[in-house]
């Protein structure tokens, strides 16, 4: 088995950015979703659950941990590390805690674009969420991914939903990887393999990771991460073949043990 893609999400629901390599840290892959768009009101992160027009927005890092972002019909907008700026409290999920505003500029930018008041905040400190107690160990963190710091996806089971899909009849598939998001793609396991692996761990390249849940999917899925357009694959196909007490399951979380970097290529080994 080895790594075949590697992938972050600078902003949490927006566009991704492909990698040859990555840093991991112990919240994740290094720049994964440590920015978010929130209501001004409430707080609430802004998900494509909400807006499946966040696609369309692509942030790329820069130096500094800044990042500019593009979208067409606008102007592009670089927004700085906003290291020392008010804080505010933000809420993903269950969690709430602080993050630093990015300033009016980039407010005033993603409010016109998505034709709403948002607010784009950082995670100044990824320390302050732990990661689900039932399933982790005191002291993990995540960043703004959803619950867990990293998820790797296995291109075989991608494959063999693909052929179910196609069995459906829906006309929607094949779907590419990237509408389930992950950080990691995985060659030359079969399919599912996924499944036997929770409660081991994985060695990546120079880390080891834990994997604590497989992974279970949403709306988001059904959305084209290209136009943004949204269907009804892949969660109608998961329900009728992978659904697990009314989990459908896609993809396996992990935990990072250590710091290190993982490269395409990498092999990927099953440990104890």
């Amino acid at each position: 088995m080895r790594v075949a893609s590697i992938h972050t999400y600078p902003i949490k629901g927006c566009y991704r950015v492909d990698h040859e390599r990555a840093d991991v840290e112990p919240w994740g892959f290094a720049g994964d979703r440590r920015w978010l768009i929130v209501d001004p009101e409430t707080g609430r992160a802004l998900t494509q659950r909400d807006e499946p027009s966040l696609t369309q927005i692509r942030p790329r890092p820069i130096g500094g941990g800044g990042l500019i972002i593009r979208t067409a019909g606008m102007a592009d907008l670089v927004v700085a590390e906003p290291a020392g700026g008010e804080l505010v409290d933000v809420t993903v999920w269950s969690y709430t805690g602080a993050a630093t505003r990015a300033g009016e500029t980039a407010d005033d930018w993603l409010s016109m674009f998505l034709d709403r008041k948002v607010r784009l905040v950082w995670l100044d400190d990824p320390t302050r969420r732990a990661v689900d107690p039932e399933f982790s160990r005191p002291g993990d963190t995540v960043s703004f991914a959803d619950g867990y710091p990293v998820l790797l996806a296995n291109a075989a089971s991608l494959d063999a939903l693909n052929d179910m899909i196609a069995e459906g009849g829906s006309g929607e598939g094949p779907l590419p990887v990237t509408r389930f998001r992950p950080n990691l793609v995985v060659a030359g396991a079969s399919a599912w393999a996924e499944d036997a692996w929770l409660g081991h761990r994985l060695r990546i390249g120079e880390v080891a990771f834990r994997v604590p849940k497989p992974c279970d999917r949403c709306v988001v899925t059904t959305t084209d991460q290209e136009t943004g357009t949204r269907g009804h694959e892949p969660l109608r196909t998961l329900a009728r073949h992978r659904n697990v007490d009314q989990g459908l399951l896609f993809a396996t979380n992990l935990i990072p043990d250590g710091r290190g970097t993982v490269v395409v290529g990498d092999r990927i080994e099953l440990l104890p």
